[in-house]
């Protein structure tokens, strides 16, 4: 019997398995796993299947899977679910704790208990470099016209392309962000974001995810992105609320440093036979 849990950040919906005492599915294993309890018509259904694990340098590991079978960087959303995972295990207190993902280590920040968790996320520096999304020189803020459309590129732990639109509702995703998806410029391949503003200074996101191949309903690194590219426009302050369709995130930058904050919930308990 396999024990996961099933939690999710904004909707954005993670099926956790417990590893922290050791293996419980093969690393040869794991991306069949996702791929198979992923599934909403079949499996568990879920965005992505997180295995938290001890880390030999912070308190907790993190790895993703996502429905196509890849190993993702990380995921803001993610990572939140993760930590409310280890607080409710007792492996992390609240406070401040380090995970450790493939975008590398991961200070947060827990706040609140029981189902009322928020977990802020210092994302890191977001890159601008050769080495992480295509540029045409170093240190230059990257804006290329792909598939007639002005796109901002950019990397808040994963590739990220932001676009934006005047009616961000009427946008075809599922038409528009596939061939920015696989582009050729994205040897990874990157996530693409349509946003806009309100009146009252939100800035709404839609999230088209490489990996899931579909929108979802919120995107941690991609809500930091969109937001990021809005401060570096001159179109916002340090401090932005990102509406996203699963609920409100809040993101500051500071010092070039990116924050994310939002909630974790857990949904239920279950055993795979």
């Amino acid at each position: 019997m396999i024990h996961f849990t099933k939690l999710h950040g904004n909707g954005n919906d993670f099926i956790v398995i417990d590893e922290y005492s050791g293996l419980v599915v093969p690393d040869n294993s794991k991306p069949g796993f996702a791929e198979k309890y992923c599934a909403r018509q079949f499996g568990i259904g879920a965005d992505g299947v997180i295995f938290l694990s001890v880390s030999a340098s912070s308190d907790i590991k993190m790895r993703l899977f996502q429905p196509d079978r890849s190993e993702a960087e990380m995921c803001g959303n993610g990572i939140r679910c993760l930590v409310k995972y280890a607080l409710d295990a007792g492996y992390l207190s609240p406070g401040t704790a380090m995970v450790e993902t493939m975008a590398g280590v991961l200070p947060v920040e827990v706040k609140g208990q029981g189902n009322k968790v928020w977990v802020k996320v210092n994302m890191g520096k977001p890159m601008f470099d050769k080495k992480d999304i295509p540029m045409r020189g170093e240190g230059e803020f990257i804006d290329e016209t792909l598939e007639d459309m002005q796109v901002s590129l950019v990397n808040t732990g994963v590739p990220h392309a932001v676009i934006f639109v005047d009616d961000l509702e009427s946008v075809d995703i599922d038409r528009l962000a596939p061939p920015i998806r696989y582009h050729s410029l994205f040897p990874k391949g990157t996530n693409v974001n349509f946003i806009n503003f309100t009146q009252d200074g939100i800035l709404n996101v839609r999230t088209y995810e490489r990996g899931i191949e579909g929108e979802t309903l919120s995107c941690g690194t991609g809500s930091v992105a969109a937001a990021v590219i809005a401060h570096r426009l001159g179109r916002t302050g340090n401090e932005v609320t990102i509406n996203t369709l699963g609920g409100i995130l809040n993101i500051t930058i500071e010092n070039d440093f990116a924050f994310m904050e939002g909630p974790a919930v857990t949904v239920y308990n279950g055993t795979i036979p």
